[in-house]
């Protein structure tokens, strides 16, 4: 069982910058990891998604430009930095792991993490 830790959400003026951290004690390598946010009353959305090895990523049309996924496996963590926020990208922000970002944004993932909520609002 993955066990997926997000960090990093907060409250944010519109224009402002925040960095998501997802964890794991388990190694990631294998893993693509995908950020998917849920807005209230919105469908889930997939932000990003980032594969394995080779690290090629994707990016929802809402964000690409101002948002970027990084991994580091070394220390079993992937990054959305995220930039230019507009109070549209408030929500709650989930990570997690497939095996693989195919038919991304429509990824089959296998594991999750339990949120981070991120606010932008002046």
């Amino acid at each position: 069982q993955l066990q997926l830790v997000e960090s990093g959400g907060g409250l944010v003026q519109p224009g402002g910058s925040l960095t998501l951290s997802c964890t794991a004690p388990q190694i990631l390598d294998l893993y693509a990891i995908g950020w998917i946010r849920q807005a209230p009353g919105k469908e889930r959305e997939g932000v990003s998604c980032i594969t394995s090895s080779v690290g090629n990523t994707n990016y929802a049309d809402s964000v690409k430009g101002r948002f970027t996924i990084s991994r580091d496996d070394t220390r079993n963590t992937v990054y959305l930095q995220m930039n230019s926020l507009k109070p549209d990208d408030t929500a709650v922000y989930y990570c997690a792991a497939a095996w693989g970002c195919g038919y991304y944004p429509s990824v089959d993932y296998d594991y999750w993490g339990q949120g981070t909520q991120v606010t932008v609002s002046s």
